[in-house]
């Protein structure tokens, strides 16, 4: 086989690869078996590499003792804390016994880690130095450690005996450098560096600020333990942002990609915050039989119920999910919420001013308005408009400061749902509506 044939059948494995990753999650699990026990070790291994990591457990769980040996080793020592936390810490010991001694150790450390911390994002296998090395031995050296399958290679970290980390070098600044000079006096000692504690989402925004491709992790006592990588917390971030969308749209947060969530798992995800939410609800009911003297006497105003509770619903989830996103991107902070209250007031009072104004346009210009609305049309027009105000400006108010409520005393903001503050504004808008017929009909039609 000459070369051209090589590279076209090598070609044609990688577009096999890719078109396969690519429609992984649309198969079934028995397709997914079939079609990877199909493809040569080596796109096996390709594919297998490529894939999330509860596909990866999904393949593990189900294969041959050997085999989960051979497929498990394939990973680096951070990808496998992952595979035993995705499969469940009752297989832990199974899975770290097929490992070589280094690698167990590895995974056993970052397994003590919470998986959302700086400290199980971290991956151990990161290129070190020494500060009295010179250029010329730092770089024969990162020859030996990329051998050993460093997670990345974009930075050198200087270390001293008690591994504390004293500086970090570029490679390309490396490089560059003549090969006498002595790392201690080319390395950057203002170092960038993370706790092993930190949350992801906080690791992320450094990242995106800084345009980093690494960030080393230290102890207490400055010990480097570690390497979080910008395509860990891409993942990471992805997961985070997945939450807080299922939690913006009041459902728990899946553990596994939609399609592969059992229809009763799925209920119970789904089914909690319903109830919530419908029993939220049932306010309104209660709201209306209050009312019902009011409605009894002018049932025109039972008309425009669905327009004056869905005006305050929608301005609410408005503000709840600007506010939301953020909080969730460091845009505002816990002490910036009078800012932000002022702000949305004045939104708030600006759209319900607008829409109101509409409202009371619509009703004054209708054709037989005399007749739908009865002969006081032009006070249930300003009854409306007057309400919508209200009720856009509070819907407004509750949604933006509904997230710095719950960030004050220890909740996701996340968790203020944009079905949560449309219900909370429901019920309360009601009151408002009425309220505002009493003063504006009073001794006319009430």
């Amino acid at each position: 086989m000459d070369s051209n044939e090589q590279n076209l059948d090598q070609n044609q494995d990688e577009q096999t690869v890719l078109k396969l990753s690519e429609t992984w999650s649309a198969l079934t699990s028995d397709e997914r078996r079939e079609k990877f026990k199909e493809l040569p070790r080596t796109d096996a291994e390709e594919l297998f590499l490529s894939l999330k990591t509860h596909d990866q457990a999904e393949l593990i769980s189900e294969a041959a003792p050997l085999e989960k040996r051979s497929w498990i080793r394939l990973l680096a020592p951070d990808d496998v804390a992952d595979l035993i936390q995705e499969i469940g810490l009752d297989s832990k010991e199974e899975l770290l016994s097929l490992l070589d001694p280094q690698t167990r150790r590895e995974v056993t450390v970052l397994l003590a880690y919470s998986e959302d911390a700086a400290g199980g994002l971290m991956s151990s296998r990161f290129v070190r130095l020494r500060p009295d090395m010179t250029v010329d031995e730092a770089i024969s050296y990162i020859r030996i450690q990329a051998k050993t399958h460093v997670e990345t290679i974009y930075y050198a970290y200087v270390l001293d005996n008690e591994q504390r980390l004293l500086g970090v070098i570029s490679f390309r600044e490396l490089f560059s450098t003549a090969p006498g000079k002595k790392i201690n006096e080319i390395m950057h000692k203002d170092v960038i560096q993370v706790p092993v504690e930190m949350d992801q989402e906080q690791i992320g925004t450094l990242f995106s600020q800084l345009e980093l491709m690494a960030i080393p992790v230290v102890d207490d006592q400055g010990v480097m333990k570690g390497i979080v990588t910008f395509d860990d917390v891409a993942t990471a971030i992805q997961e985070e942002a997945t939450e807080d969308i299922h939690k913006i749209g009041a459902v728990e947060t899946l553990d596994a990609p939609y399609m592969k969530i059992g229809f009763g798992e799925m209920l119970k995800k789904r089914g909690g915050w319903l109830l919530i939410l419908f029993l939220g609800e049932m306010f309104t009911a209660t709201a209306m039989a209050y009312f019902e003297d009011e409605l009894a006497k002018a049932v025109v105003l039972s008309m425009f119920i669905p327009l004056i509770i869905s005006s305050g619903g929608n301005s609410g989830s408005q503000a709840s999910t600007l506010i939301i996103r953020a909080i969730a991107l460091r845009e505002v902070r816990l002490r910036d919420w009078w800012r932000v209250l002022g702000r949305e007031v004045m939104t708030g009072l600006c759209l319900g001013i607008g829409l109101g104004c509409i409202g009371f346009i619509r009703i004054m210009l209708w054709p037989n308005r005399e007749s739908l609305y009865t002969a006081h049309y032009m006070l249930v027009a300003a009854t409306v408009a007057c309400s919508v105000v209200g009720v856009v400006l509070w819907g407004t108010i509750s949604g933006s400061m509904l997230p710095f409520i719950l960030k004050k005393i220890g909740f996701d903001p996340a968790s203020a749902s944009a079905p949560a503050v449309a219900t909370l504004v429901d019920v309360t808008g009601l009151v408002i509506y009425f309220t505002m017929a009493s003063a504006i009909l009073h001794g006319v039609l009430l």
